[in-house]
């Protein structure tokens, strides 16, 4: 069977099955739809040499398999074309189907069901536990893969780590100013149990600090800068489950930034900086580069992350200049000159 003698068996199913789902309740359900669906492709196609099969598994994509053609059946009780599709991942797809296709079953409203090409009616990526594809039937969304630069075809060949890239690439590129990515890599997920900054160790505390404080060079801004720890404190929630609801305790508090000994005045960053100086410069060695290309654009050797760092604070500092009173060492001036040599580049 051709793709287009299929397309055309599929016209003849969705006009029997809105023709039903207007005239019985008894189609009215997720499950009872997908078992009509399969009943009514085999009425529409017994003059058709073509053997019409559920998956394998009942959590196997598609929801239907027919002589390498699959098809994935969706419903709603609302009166609406879109719908959250499968995972980006399909860990259980049946590996004879060739092409998808996709009908949907709309209940509210005035009822209809409709079928169009996988590819063509998924317009974006939604994220809950696992990224999953969301499904519009009608609208002027362009395909997400006309976004992603693939086709979906080899899209859905690729491995995990593959796609998750293009997803966050497509990801990233619809953030607002001052959003960020709540994962990063395929296998990241937020701690279940969320822990108030106040209640952590001391010990825990500076090094959380210094980890937001090297991937977030802009805490170095001026004190007129509004929300320049916010993406600091958004680290601590995304990557370590760490509720901080003052974000200025994290740098600008006296409790981090005045030893006992000290008296209060000066600049408080600077010396909150100081004093986790040598944590910084562990984070800049042990964290995963996935998260310099996340908060920094892109990644650096763990060698060159300080000079780069500094490279980036002093941009943002008005009141003093970071390179000067921080990671004065011999490897941090090289690295420093090295960042400066490729810019200049």
């Amino acid at each position: 069977m051709t793709p287009r003698e299929f397309e055309n068996l599929l016209d003849k199913t969705v006009d029997i099955l809105t023709d039903n789902l207007r005239s019985s309740s008894l189609y009215h359900g997720p499950k009872e739809f997908q078992q009509h669906v399969l009943d009514m492709l085999r009425v529409a196609a017994r003059d058709s040499k073509i053997e019409i099969a559920p998956a394998f598994h009942p959590h196997a994509f598609p929801d239907i398999v027919a002589n390498g053609f699959g098809i994935e059946v969706k419903y709603t009780k609302q009166d609406t074309w879109i719908a959250v599709g499968n995972s980006i991942f399909e860990g259980m797809r049946d590996r004879t189907v060739d092409s998808v296709y996709v009908i949907f079953g709309k209940a509210g409203g005035h009822p209809e069901v409709r079928w169009r090409r996988y590819n063509d009616c998924i317009t974006h990526v939604r994220v809950s536990h696992a990224p999953r594809f969301v499904i519009e039937m009608e609208g002027e969304r362009e395909p997400l893969f006309e976004h992603l630069g693939i086709s979906y075809d080899i899209f859905a060949k690729l491995d995990d780590d593959m796609k998750m890239r293009h997803v966050r690439d497509y990801s990233r590129n619809r953030l607002e100013p001052g959003e960020r990515l709540w994962w990063i890599e395929p296998n990241h997920s937020v701690p279940i149990q969320v822990r108030p900054y106040i209640t952590l160790e001391q010990s825990e505390k500076r090094k959380l600090r210094a980890e937001a404080a090297i991937l977030c060079p802009q805490v170095c801004c001026g004190p007129r800068v509004r929300n320049k720890y916010t993406d600091a404190a958004l680290y601590l929630l995304n990557q370590h489950g760490v509720l901080c609801t003052q974000a200025r305790d994290l740098f600008s508090a006296g409790s981090v930034a005045l030893r006992a000994d000290e008296t209060r005045g000066g600049i408080y960053i600077m010396r909150a900086l100081q004093d986790i100086e040598h944590l910084m410069r562990d984070a800049a060695l042990e964290l995963d580069g996935a998260l310099f290309e996340e908060y920094w654009g892109r990644d650096y050797p763990p060698n060159e992350r300080i000079g780069e760092w500094l490279r980036r604070a002093d941009q943002y500092a008005t009141e003093w200049k970071p390179s000067e009173r921080l990671f004065i060492g011999q490897s941090s001036r090289q690295s420093l000159n090295q960042s400066q040599l490729n810019l200049d580049e």
